[in-house]
């Protein structure tokens, strides 16, 4: 799959993900491969402007965007100002090597839509969204620019396909649709008929599907099943960091036996260590623990103990008490079995 001048291989996409999407957590889904694209948290425009007025340094959102790896990575943005959006992405090109930018008029949460009037919000009002996609697109250049929308603000309001014709015209390369509305928040079920309805009325640009792939069956078929160009993935990939890589080897025409691997007891204690490691370059050791709180229970996924280290994982609050509660429920000589 191509975004404009940039390949994308496996077309495989990491969501951006607000709270999760950092770059510890983009570092361990490298580590397994199989990702195509990365994309950062959002980016709210004018917060980003008005840090660099303070001279405040970097947000926490964008660290690690200097230290450039193999895998192409986006920036989210997000705002409802045209020109403050515009601003953000030449600087952030300026700054870093960024591969795409991408507009969210798909965020559901409050914060952004109700209080701010900007992601999904924006997707009642096309013409605004038309000013800000073309504003972007100058200001970016050579870089592709992308967009990421849901079907509609509402159920009575489904106007996903003629938002997609509006952004292809106004410049985007590629656009991701995740199957819900914006009031549908992540209830229900995402509606893949409705996405592969806009393929319909694309013309050139690739569409990439959003939305409920929970295992890499799901996600391998849904290019077949839906004529979609690429898949992201979200919430499953916080489950389990290998599940692009195993989604790579089922599209590559792997056997089971060979996709479908599980980490053992040792090698989920070496990467739960390497993740909190990498957090605390990043964040205050506080930070760090509270953050791993929620990325911990996905290291002792599948085994006997599974639900007792996530109940003690969540009362740690220093790295010594993270570092005691993985010693116990982690010892050397573990074995699947442990209780």
């Amino acid at each position: 799959m191509n975004i404009g001048p940039l390949r994308i291989d496996p077309p495989l996409l990491l969501a951006p993900m607000a709270g999760f999407s950092n770059a510890a957590f983009r570092q361990m889904v490298c580590r397994f491969g199989g990702v195509g694209l990365l994309t950062t948290e959002m980016v709210h425009a004018r917060g980003f402007l008005e840090m660099e007025r303070r001279r405040k340094g970097l947000s926490d959102r964008l660290f690690g965007l200097d230290r450039p790896g193999d895998t192409p990575t986006a920036v989210q943005i997000w705002d409802n100002d045209a020109q403050a959006l515009a601003e953000t992405a030449e600087k952030l090109l300026r700054q870093f090597p960024i591969s795409a930018i991408d507009l969210n008029f798909g965020c559901p949460m409050e914060d952004v839509t109700l209080k701010a009037d900007a992601g999904a919000w924006l997707l009642q009002f096309p013409e605004q969204m038309e000013n800000i996609v073309r504003q972007v697109v100058a200001a970016a250049g050579s870089v592709p620019v992308t967009a990421k929308i849901r079907l509609g603000w509402s159920a009575d309001s489904l106007n996903v396909l003629e938002n997609a014709q509006m952004l292809e015209e106004a410049g985007v390369q590629a656009l991701t649709v995740h199957g819900r509305t914006a009031c549908q928040m992540y209830r229900g079920e995402a509606d893949w008929e409705k996405i592969a309805a806009v393929k319909t009325v694309l013309r050139k640009i690739p569409l990439i599907g959003n939305g409920d792939l929970r295992t890499p069956r799901q996600a391998a078929r849904a290019f077949h099943d839906y004529g979609v160009d690429g898949v992201m993935v979200g919430r499953e990939a916080l489950k389990r960091p290998w599940f692009f890589r195993q989604t790579q080897l089922l599209m590559a025409g792997e056997p089971e036996e060979v996709w479908n691997f599980s980490l053992t007891p040792k090698e989920q204690k070496a990467l739960l260590l390497e993740h909190f490691r990498l957090l605390l370059e990043q964040h205050t050791e506080q930070e760090s623990t509270m953050m791993m709180r929620r990325f911990a229970p996905c290291y002792g996924t599948g085994l006997a103990y599974a639900k007792r280290f996530r109940v003690a994982i969540a009362t740690a609050s220093t790295a010594e008490a993270f570092y005691q509660v993985v010693e116990e429920f982690f010892p050397v000589e573990l074995h699947p079995g442990y209780k």
